[in-house]
């Protein structure tokens, strides 16, 4: 029988890649987005836990059930963690970390009957915590938190992978390119189908826990969990201040007191 499987996001970017992707293997597929496009792409604001569970029941009636989750749906705005957070910044941390649990909440009787899976997109962000990406970082670190949480109550008769994509030139970045505070330069950057292949890895091939997109993403995620957290502090303030040299964050306004801070010198 062909999987069922219900994906946030489902417009734009990762999730739409995924999506043809895995209609490509033969699931059958159902997403849900802010803004719906195309017959099999439901409404759905995954800040709202009404509109999830009115969406995921919808979902379920199309497809007979739910085989497969994947929360891919998420945003990013630049911020300053020196700042009170702001709107922006309260919606990021809302998408990106209760969105999925939300959705994954009113998806979990359908996927404990079904002994299906949850696939949570996180980031490496999750291991590499970058200025001026605050509610994203801290947003990505907490979906690794509640994928371990929801293992650890649900592992009975659910699968809960974490996949962890890398720089990928998608709407999200370019929000952040906007205010001058781009990423790309900074860390490398990966093809959106290389997500995408992950994903459906991640839905429809064996269990894992959690999974790179890229093998050169998977060895640094691997070298930053085993690395001292100083040394990567260290090696992080190394590259920033040579990016602040190169005028990398001159057109960004909340960028000042880390152009400040790095022209100043300090620990290395």
């Amino acid at each position: 029988m062909s999987a069922r499987v219900l994906i946030t996001g489902a417009a734009s970017g990762i999730g739409a890649a995924t999506v043809t992707a895995l209609r490509g293997r033969g699931a059958r597929v159902v997403g849900l987005d802010v803004n719906p496009s195309g017959d099999d792409v439901i409404a759905c604001d995954v800040r709202d836990q009404a509109s999830a569970d009115q969406a995921v029941a919808a979902a379920g009636e199309r497809l007979g059930g739910l085989d497969v989750l994947i929360n891919c749906a998420g945003i990013g705005d630049p911020q300053s963690a020196g700042a009170p957070p702001d709107e922006d910044a309260l919606r990021v941390l809302d998408v990106n970390l209760l969105g999925p649990w939300r959705v994954t909440a009113a998806a979990l009787p359908a996927l404990r009957e079904a002994r299906g899976r949850v696939v949570n997109v996180a980031s490496g962000l999750a291991f590499l915590t970058v200025p001026l990406a605050t509610a994203y970082c801290m947003s990505k670190r907490g979906l690794v938190a509640y994928s371990d949480a929801l293992r650890a109550e649900h592992g009975d008769a659910i699968t809960v992978t974490t996949v962890y994509p890398g720089y990928i030139r998608t709407p999200i970045h370019a929000a952040a390119g906007a205010k001058g505070v781009a990423l790309e330069g900074l860390v490398p950057a990966e093809r959106l189908e290389d997500a995408a292949r992950t994903l459906v890895r991640a839905a429809l091939g064996p269990p894992a826990r959690d999974l790179a997109t890229t093998r050169r993403g998977g060895a640094g995620y691997a070298l930053l969990r085993a690395a001292p957290r100083g040394l990567v502090d260290r090696a992080l303030r190394r590259r920033l201040r040579r990016a602040v040299a190169r005028g990398h964050f001159d057109r960004s306004e909340i960028a000042g007191a880390l152009r400040a801070g790095l022209s100043r010198g300090g620990p290395a």
